[in-house]
């Protein structure tokens, strides 16, 4: 089975230093929903991983995040693919969870849920939390320089330089992905 594991916030669409707090607030970046369709049709599962520490913030609740992803959901759908699942962490930084980024814990319900091995598998995210999860968890790490992409691209540490690949959009890598696709 073939999976990629996609952050949302700042790879497939805008993000905020004020927290994408609502359906209108959710803004594709443009080309990403198209990517995810394309993915989807190659025969990847998709799965989204992501923090979303404004619900632990009280910030917005789970029915506001709820109508965040079905909009999300519907663009996919109308543009020709399907998302799997999206997972999500509630939990403040301070909470101490497991599922947080870096913390492993959503990448395990992935697996879990999909009843798979996401060792080798790409994992596109656009912070150091991102990377770092995906080095963790044996998955290909990807970064694109949306988002905080490109503060990240600058902090990379030589290891993670050499085994991270990465493009300027969810776009470009997908076109990677798939160029290189068995």
């Amino acid at each position: 089975m073939k999976v990629v594991v996609l952050d949302r916030d700042g790879v497939i669409n805008q993000d905020s230093p004020d927290y994408v707090k609502s359906e209108d607030e959710w803004i594709a970046i443009p080309g990403s929903i198209e990517a995810i369709a394309s993915l989807s049709n190659a025969g990847y599962k998709i799965a989204v991983a992501t923090n979303q520490s404004g619900l632990g913030r009280k910030l917005f609740d789970e029915f506001a995040l709820a109508r965040m992803h079905q909009k999300f959901c519907g663009l996919v759908e109308e543009a020709g693919g399907q998302v799997d699942g999206i997972f999500f962490c509630p939990h403040s930084p301070d909470e101490g969870c497991e599922c947080r980024k870096p913390g492993t814990g959503l990448l395990q319900q992935i697996e879990s849920e999909f009843s798979c091995s996401l060792k080798g598998q790409y994992f596109v995210g656009d912070s150091m939390k991102d990377i770092q999860a995906a080095s963790a968890f044996s998955c290909v790490p990807v970064l694109v320089r949306t988002g905080n992409g490109l503060v990240t691209e600058k902090q990379l540490s030589p290891e993670l330089s050499a085994t991270c690949l990465v493009f300027d959009d969810l776009a470009s890598a997908t076109k990677h992905l798939l160029s290189n696709a068995n």
